[in-house]
């Protein structure tokens, strides 16, 4: 049946006892109200078993339906709630108070009602954006709601279809390929034989690559059907989390036995069903229950710098307010005192009694609160709010800052601190797709002692650097061939031939990861394939390991008795552990995402084994006969080979692949022979792998490269295609996948021809070097063997590793069967047991993974982003301290912070080992002692810009960075690290990453932002002032968690020192100039109060009053907020420096709010006493003086924004004109006994009211032109010399 994404006809399917369990459970009302708060776990049953009678007994009655709700308001809700919300602001409470106030007769300064529209018109303003948002949501509740899924009808006897809304925990619900998961469901039934089902998780965490789900064990075996009605068993699980990883319960069936699960066997809300035709299971979670809603906050609130700023100067305005107050009631008293007798004005109450001047000044205090209001900018915040949302758009739209590759535009999930963007003065890198590309390239390996340094490849690698090549180079390109090897290679080899282009690798569109897309169906053909770019796919094979693989590959079925077999075993089972030690799931190129279970037919090639054996028989005779003078054995040959290598450091040529050819070249002609003849069998269709990590996918596809394919693969067996043809099927016995804690991952087969028990191993090399077998209990050979291979690897890892390469270990451990029945029936024990299950089964995998043998090791290069050293060198110019954190191990961060130029190669490096706490804190002692001897006492109050920059970087580890932590060393650690040019800590986990962020941020007191790309990255980025996420190959959690959203290190650039030094410098100007503004304009009134007896009275009309601040100054600062730009972009792009402006906050802070504030009282008595002084000796009344007073603050306040902000709106004064005339011509009794009827324009006829308006702001916006002139030269003066010093 086709399904649709919104169908509202699907509501009328539902049936009449969903219903009835609707009514019950709204007449009860909310259920998280009637649930017990003692509960720690939830106990589940069928809904099937509980019809409309006995309905009340149902355990699930309790638990949230799938209707899920995030709108805040209701119609009847919305005015009360957002009035109540928006009163949580100071400011507001301040004007609401003030208007409440002028409605007392004996305080009241203006109309009571007039007094109202100012806060009126501002929270209407943001209840009408509040209401628009909340309307979004709901419309987006709505269509998920109403989304279809099928759920199981006793009264039908079959799946019907129904909303999302309609689900109810204990429901059964089918799903079917490529549909959108509605709740969080167990599974119970799988159409895959295995009893697994495939997840795509990226409408949850952005991955990409598929998950693996399993049916709950003892449902899996079923060969029928499931039935829903028979499911008798009682479910107990864990109360709601959010954590995304974790999940456990069990299933307790009539005949009280106990069937444990995890999150292995749970499908999560808003997943995608992929690969698996139907999965049925029951409900657990619903609504907003479920993992995905739980961890659906929604962007979190940050209160920026200048915010905490501003409020501080609230206050200050607030006591500026109450001491012009003061002085206007004071001087009332002594005024009303100075009179001998009442004066006719000051009327008695009713009984004839007069106010005291005690009570008169303290009435009179309350009248100038309501007649100085203004001071505090009323329209700030909300003219801050639509300036971020002015700033982000552009931001947003800037076309420097998205990614044509990738499809990706930055995404600014935080409106409200994009001036932080522009103080930044600590950054905390990750490093692994962050400052790499977090594309895994398989570069070289060692094997049994051997290294390859796989030159070819590297020289691939190089050519794909160059985008444009030209013909000759790719026809060099092309000449990279084996040596003396004239055999048919295999298609994966031929790809590698071309050079690789930007446009082809593959595209991870992460765009549109929205809740609207996450909870809809979406045709398979959309999904991408992870880790699968060209680049990750084509591996060049080194030709002198490529020959051993083969002749090794050969002698694994005993074809060649006549060589070391144990040189032989491990080529081949180094080449089997990279190929099916893994979780890797297959599919074609044809058919993406299509599993591949069965092995593909292969064509008959020709050749039989008994065919091969005759060969090799006849070259046995011949090589014996014509190339052994010597009893050198092949073991020999190998280590003088491996020896000659280590002595080349690793960086061995084209040509030495041709050394030792007397032990690798007898009967090339014959050897080539069967490799021709068996490749005519090849497979008919190209593989991808779908990979959990990009290391593993680069693994299997280095395998492929040298002809050991992955097949298929089930739960029960995988297949691998041996170079000769040879189709090998292994048995899986247990699959123990990789964590954090073990830092490895293993899998148990049975070998199809030896029939031996094999686990093979591969993790960091940290945690396998110590779980080798002992040489010491092997025999004399063996023992010298082994501790060989375990030097020359360990040597070769850590050439790896100062190459930058990210490094793993690869092993094996032969199991008899009365060892592996031992430990198998501990895992069993172990996965049934409900208490301690995850210790228990940490247990068991550490039991197995011991006395490995080791086969070799691999480097993998993760590629540097494009532009990250030159990111890096501006951040650096404009004074920002840069720290990589990061889980990788010492070495491969120390060069990759040289490739990137944190670390410069004329650097002094601090290494922190790990020893005890009394040590280290000598050892920090004398570090910092030698710093302090060197750069002299830097005490700690210094800004981290302003120190002086020494040649020191500080490298130190996690468990360093334990020590330092627990041991009371944070003060002595930070004042190391300040005095450091750079700061890597390496092996260091989340928590210790989010722990150095917040010591940072509070010890220094200083700004700080985190970037990552996973979700490793997660509690980092949240620690920070400014988190960014990078949208790469791990998925998008640390994007959800961001405040902005970029996809390359190098958009930082940009975002930082050009958008980041715009809105800070436009949101600061903007923050000074309405205090400003505000400040001159009320000062205004309040040297009036000296000339009318501090009455309260004003000389201008309180209509002009509310739209001088409301309207006429409010436009300019909110253009300038948008659009101003003090510095051109490629000035601040090529001037770093600029950016310490700043980090300094040079702009806003309380040095120049006071400046600011001295002149806007300047100001104010300039154009009040100017006006004054002209029309002194005239009879004007008291509007007339006032429209003068009014017009020449406008101009002067406009005129003032010119010469601070570059974009400043000339209208205004337009605007207040043609509002004065018109209002002046119709306002015939608006004010009585004094109204403002004709005089503007009766003054608009006088030449004394132009020369007004012409010396008076001339007169005030001197000093403010002088400094103005003085700082523009003084800034091109600097860009000059900035200018010259660089070039």
């Amino acid at each position: 049946m086709e399904k649709t994404f919104f169908k509202e006809t699907c509501c009328q399917c539902v049936a009449s006892d969903t219903e009835t369990q609707n009514e019950v459970l709204e007449k009860r009302g909310k259920l998280k109200k009637r649930r017990k708060k003692n509960e720690n776990k939830r106990v589940i049953k069928s809904n099937l078993s509980f019809g409309n009678p006995n309905w009340k007994e149902n355990p699930n009655r309790y638990y949230d339906s799938n209707k899920i709700k995030t709108t805040k308001y209701s119609i009847l809700t919305f005015v009360p709630k957002n009035i109540y919300e928006q009163l949580h602001r100071f400011a507001n409470i301040y004007f609401v108070v003030i208007a409440l106030l002028n409605f007392v007769p004996v305080v009241n300064a203006f109309q009571p009602e007039v007094s109202l529209i100012p806060i009126c018109v501002i929270m209407a303003m943001t209840a009408i954006k509040d209401a628009w948002e909340d309307f979004r949501r709901y419309k987006l509740d709505k269509e998920i709601n109403h989304m279809c899924c099928y759920i199981y009808s006793r009264k039908d006897h079959a799946y019907v279809e129904k909303c999302w809304k309609d689900v109810r925990v204990g429901d059964f619900v089918q799903l079917q390929c490529n549909e959108t998961i509605p709740a969080d469901i167990l599974l119970l039934y799988s159409s895959d034989q295995n009893g697994i089902c495939h997840l795509e998780t990226a409408n949850l965490d952005g991955e990409t690559n598929l998950k693996q789900r399993r049916v709950v064990m003892g449902f899996s075996s079923q060969n029928t059907s499931f039935e829903p009605e028979f499911f008798q068993n009682t479910i107990i699980c864990e109360m709601p989390n959010n954590d995304l990883n974790k999940f456990k319960g069990y299933m307790e069936q009539p005949n009280h036995e106990r069937i444990g699960f995890n999150i292995e066997n749970l499908l999560l809300r808003g997943c995608t069903i992929r690969n698996t035709e139907v999965a049925i299971g029951i409900v657990i979670y619903a609504g907003h229950e479920t993992k995905a809603m739980l961890n659906n906050n929604g962007p979190r609130y940050k209160r920026s710098k200048i915010e905490r700023r501003m409020n501080v100067d609230i206050f200050l305005c607030v006591g500026l307010l109450f001491t012009m107050c003061l002085v206007g009631s004071i001087g009332h008293g002594i005024w009303s005192g100075s009179f001998p007798e009442h004066p006719p004005y000051d009327v008695p109450d009713e009984n004839g009694n007069f106010l005291s001047p005690v009570l008169s000044g303290f009435y009179m205090f309350l009248t100038m609160i309501i007649l100085l209001q203004v001071l505090i900018p009323i329209s700030l915040y909300v003219s801050i709010e639509l300036v971020k949302l002015g700033q982000v758009f552009l931001i947003h739209n800037d076309i420097d800052l998205y990614d044509e590759e990738a499809d990706l535009p930055i995404q600014c999930r935080a409106l409200n601190i994009t001036e932080d963007l522009g103080q930044i003065q600590y950054i905390f890198s990750d490093k692994t797709g962050t400052l790499t590309e977090n594309k895994m390239v398989f570069r070289r390996c060692t094997v049994d002692g051997h290294e390859f340094s796989h030159q070819e490849n590297a020289k691939r690698l190089e050519t794909h650097k160059e985008l444009d090549l030209e013909d000759e180079d790719f026809a060099k390109l092309q000449q990279f061939t084996l040596p003396q090897m004239n055999i048919e290679r295999p298609a994966t080899y031929q790809r590698t031939m071309r050079p690789l282009r930007r446009s082809q690798s593959a595209r991870a569109h992460f765009q549109g990861h929205t809740r609207s897309r996450s909870l809809g169906r979406r045709d398979s053909n959309q999904s991408q394939v992870a880790f699968s770019s060209t680049i990750e796919k084509d591996v060049t094979p080194d030709s002198r390991l490529l020959r051993r693989v083969r002749e090794a590959a050969l002698r694994t079925e005993n074809l060649s008795p006549f060589i070391h077999m144990k040189t032989a075993t491990s080529f081949t089972d180094f080449f089997l552990a990279l190929a099916i030690c893994n979780t890797v799931v297959v599919s074609t190129t044809t058919e993406p995402r299509q599993r591949v279970t069965v092995p593909p037919p292969i064509k008959p090639s020709g050749i039989t084994l008994e065919k091969i054996h005759q060969i090799f028989q006849r070259l046995k005779l011949v090589s014996l006969s014509q190339s052994f003078s010597s009893s050198q054995s092949s073991s020999d040959l190998g280590a003088s080979f491996s020896a000659k290598n280590t002595e080349e450091h690793l960086a061995t040529s084209r040509g030495a692949g041709l050394q030792d050819k007397s032990s690798t070249d007898f009967g090339s002609a014959s050897l080539d022979e069967v490799f021709q003849s068996v490749t005519h069998g090849t497979l008919p269709t190209d593989f991808c792998y779908e990979a959990e990590s990009p290391d593993e996918a680069a693994l299997v596809y280095a395998a492929q490269a040298y002809s050991f394919t992955l097949v298929s693969r089930t739960p029960e067996q995988v297949t691998v295609r041996l170079p000769q043809g040879t189709l090998l099927t292994f048995d899986i016995l247990y699959t123990l996948g990789f964590d954090s804690v073990r830092k490895r991952m293993s899998v148990v087969v049975r070998h199809p021809l030896t029939k031996e028990i094999i686990v093979y191993t591969k993790g960091a090399d940290s945690v396998i070097m110590d779980l080798l077998e002992d040489p010491g209990k092997a025999d004399t050979n063996a023992e010298r063997r082994m501790k060989r291979i375990k030097d020359k690897t360990q040597k070769h890892l850590d050439y790896y590793a100062r190459d930058g390469l990210r490094t793993l270990c690869i092993a094996k451990k032969v199991l008899s069967e009365d060892d592996f029945q031992k430990w198998a029936n501990f895992r069993q024990e172990a996965e049934a047991a409900i208490d301690n299950r995850d210790e228990l089964l940490m247990e068991t995998a550490q039991h197995l993974e011991t006395k490995l043998t080791l086969l070799g090791a691999t480097g993998i290069e993760d590629r540097l982003q494009d532009g990250v050293p030159d990111t890096i060198a501006a951040l650096r110019e404009a004074g920002i301290q840069i720290w990589v954190l990061t889980g990788d191990k010492q070495e491969t961060a120390v060069n990759i912070a040289y490739s990137c130029k944190l670390l410069d190669q004329r650097d002094t490096l601090l290494l922190s080992a790990a020893c005890s706490s009394p040590k280290r804190n000598k050892i920090l002692c004398k570090c910092l002692s030698l710093l302090m001897k060197l750069f002299g006492f830097i005490p700690t109050s210094l800004p981290a810009s302003e120190i002086p920059g020494p040649e020191f970087g500080l490298v130190i580890d996690g468990r360093t960075l334990d020590i330092i932590l627990q041991g009371g060393l944070e003060e002595r650690f930070l004042e190391l690290a300040r005095l450091c040019r750079s700061v890597l800590c390496c092996r260091s986990t989340p928590l210790q990453k989010s722990i150095v962020v917040k010591l940072v941020r509070r010890q220094l007191k200083v700004m700080t932002l985190s970037i990552g790309d996973g979700a490793n990255d997660v509690s980092m980025i949240q620690a920070a002032d400014v988190g960014i996420g990078i949208s790469g190959q791990e998925g998008m959690q640390a994007v959800m968690a961001s405040d902005f959203a970029i996809s390359r290190f190098k958009h930082l650039k940009k975002l930082l020192l050009v958008h980041g030094h715009w809105c800070y410098a436009r949101l600061a100007k903007m923050v000074i100039y309405f205090f400003y503004k505000n400040v001159c304009y009320v000062n205004l009134l309040f040297w009036y109060q000296f000339f009318c007896g501090f009455s309260g009275n004003t000389m201008i009309d309180y209509w002009q009053m509310i739209f001088f601040n409301l309207f006429f100054t409010s436009l300019p600062p909110l253009v300038f907020g948008v659009l101003d730009r003090d510095v051109s972009a490629e000035t601040l792009l090529s001037l770093p420096e600029l950016y310490k402006n700043g980090q300094n906050s040079e702009i806003y802070k309380l040095s120049t709010f006071i400046i600011t504030m001295l002149d806007a009282f300047y100001q104010s008595l300039v154009c009040f006493f100017v006006p004054y002084l002209a029309y002194k000796d005239s009879d004007i009344d008291v509007f007339s003086f006032g429209n003068p007073i009014n017009t020449v603050s406008l101009l002067t306040i406009i005129l003032h924004q010119a010469l601070e902000m570059k974009t400043w709106v000339r209208v205004c004064v337009v605007i207040y004109l043609t509002f004065s005339l018109i209002y002046n011509a119709v306002c015939v009794a608006c004010n009585p006994p004094t109204d403002p009827y004709w005089i503007m324009e009766k003054q608009l006829s006088e030449p004394a009211f132009y020369l007004v308006c012409l010396i008076t702001p001339a007169i005030a916006l001197l000093p403010r032109f002088e400094q103005s002139t003085f700082l523009s030269l003084h800034f091109k003066f600097s860009e000059e010399k900035s200018y010259f010093s660089s070039n």
